[in-house]
């Protein structure tokens, strides 16, 4: 059964260029669209009913592959970087076109309406519109869907065109290659051409707030994943993809706000989403319980095989790749926040994936130290959440988050630094990489000791507890934490060869500061002195 558009919709695709003589489906339900896919042999169900795809040969996203366009809006207003590459506008004009074109002869198109930012004060309607259904069921999963009441009135403010198949001639368009994410501020569209991986979609969207949220409104955008506790208390998780914030967040002791981007309004956070996109590699239903019981009805599954001659889901399999994924909507967490919405938040963590094992597993941070943290953001990229990653490499990235911010990252980190110093909020810095080790010689800390301390902070156990100081990061490390060993603490005791420890920490301090060196000529003193010492 096909869902015909309704007409002003249907209006508007001309509008946008893109005459159109097929099938048009506008806001199917979710099972309409898992049969669209399943006709049109795009995927395969699993024996438990979920939607299974493959995104083909884009399984992460594709850094160097995405566009700002650069116009009216960004030109001196971005920070043209290796992540926030300049497009020609007549380049964008060209790209459009040929997107336009493209869906105009596909035989079927799916357009779906959402909204992002659960606040209705910087609520931001899209409409996306695309070629196959599975990015539309993407898109229900991932954003938050309009107030039925308000339907027929609804206008979308930016307009997303997935043409995953359009293959693009890269030099003469102006990008790299045949596939390209591109962002335009003046005409309000994302293109996603040559790429099916669905990221690309969430963090476009992510990006683009990341640019209106501080630009236009003074309100702090943030990679991270918050919830909420039983008497009220907010806990906001940030870090890079892998370093746990959705498993962390999603805790059944508390109720989710979201798992992955959120605002910082006044004295309240809010998603900026209305679903989950979390990894699956390895996911086991005693470990990460809430994850493994979300993934049924709607929930869209990329990339993970079956186990052979069967359609059960082998979650061990990284075949395809390392980075298998599922969306789905935010509801299937029990006991979600809806609406997404928490108070001020009363503890911070920062999530680091430390390759090196030297960084200690929980450590707190005064408000210098919490500063240089956040414009540091290091970590571990890990594998397969970017084209090309096979094993953890460290890397810096501002703000938890540089390859999504159009910004400087000082914009960010003025706004952080203001919001911790209005309200009464502790910065912890959370190691959820290696131990006794670096990478392949070490072992990475266990998923259950991780939560024993951060429930430790949360029910206030490590106010009052006594701490030592790391020699050559400064920070502030609990010697005692209920459900830890003590001796994993102290990175220092794991580790078999002390000297090998200090020559990898030394190393490890080296790396900071040649990182923050560009930043130490803009902030305050006491801020560059919460580095590391030597």
């Amino acid at each position: 059964m096909f869902t015909p558009i309704a007409s002003s919709p249907a209006s508007q695709l001309s509008k946008l260029g893109i005459r159109h003589t097929g099938i048009i489906h506008f806001q199917s339900p979710t099972h309409q669209l898992i049969r669209d896919c399943l006709r049109r042999r795009e995927g395969q169900c699993s024996d438990t009913g979920v939607l299974v795809i493959r995104t083909g040969s884009f399984t992460g996203r594709s850094p160097k592959d995405r566009y700002i366009v650069r116009d009216s809006e960004t030109d001196g207003v971005v920070n043209w970087n290796d992540f926030n590459q300049p497009l020609d506008e007549t380049y964008f004009d060209m790209i459009r076109r040929k997107a336009c074109s493209y869906l105009g002869l596909e035989g079927e198109l799916w357009i779906r309406d959402c909204q992002a930012c659960a606040d209705p004060r910087y609520a931001l309607n899209l409409r996306v519109i695309s070629e196959t259904p599975a990015v539309s069921l993407f898109a229900h999963n991932m954003f938050l869907a309009p107030d039925p009441g308000e339907a027929d009135s609804f206008r979308p403010e930016w307009h997303i065109l997935a043409a995953p198949g359009l293959q693009l001639d890269g030099p003469s368009c102006g990008v790299r290659q045949g596939n390209a994410v591109i962002i335009s501020f003046a005409r309000k569209m994302i293109l996603v051409v040559g790429t099916a991986y669905t990221g690309e979609i969430k963090k476009a969207v992510f990006s683009l707030l990341n640019f209106i949220l501080p630009h236009k409104h003074q309100v702090l955008s943030m990679h991270c994943s918050a919830n909420l506790g039983r008497k009220g208390d907010t806990a906001i998780y940030f870090g890079l993809s892998g370093t746990g914030k959705t498993t962390l967040s999603t805790n059944p002791l508390r109720h989710l706000i979201g798992d992955d981007e959120h605002g910082w309004a006044g004295d309240r956070i809010f998603n900026i989403e209305g679903g989950c996109y979390a990894k699956c590699i390895r996911l086991r239903e005693d470990s990460e319980p809430q994850i493994f019981q979300a993934i049924h009805g709607p929930a869209l599954v990329e990339n993970v095989p079956f186990l052979p001659g069967s359609r059960t889901l082998n979650f061990d399999d990284d075949s395809i790749t390392e980075n298998t994924r599922v969306s789905y909507p935010l509801e299937h967490i029990r006991g979600a926040v809806r609406p997404s919405i928490g108070p001020q938040p009363r503890h911070l963590f920062f999530l680091t994936c430390d390759a090196s094992g030297v960084l200690p597993p929980i450590s707190r941070l005064n408000p210098a130290q919490a500063m240089y943290h956040f414009l540091s953001g290091y970590t571990a990229k890990v594998a397969g959440t970017e084209t090309g990653i096979k094993e953890p490499k460290s890397t810096f990235s501002a703000c938890f988050g540089a390859p999504f911010l159009p910004l400087c990252p000082g914009t960010y980190a003025a706004l952080l630094g203001k919001k911790l110093q209005e309200g009464p909020v502790q910065v912890w810095l959370v190691n959820t990489g290696w131990t006794a080790g670096p990478y392949r010689e070490g072992h990475r800390i266990r998923l259950e000791f991780t939560r024993s301390m951060l429930e430790a902070v949360l029910a206030g156990e490590l106010d009052q507890a006594e701490y030592e100081e790391h020699p050559i990061f400064g920070l502030s490390m609990p010697k005692q934490c209920p459900g830890v060993p003590e001796d994993l603490l102290n990175p220092i005791l794991t580790w078999a060869d002390s000297e090998a420890y200090f020559d990898q920490a030394k190393n490890l301090a080296r790396q900071f500061s040649r990182n923050f060196e560009p930043f130490a000529r803009e902030v305050a003193a006491e801020i560059a002195a919460g580095g590391p010492h030597w």
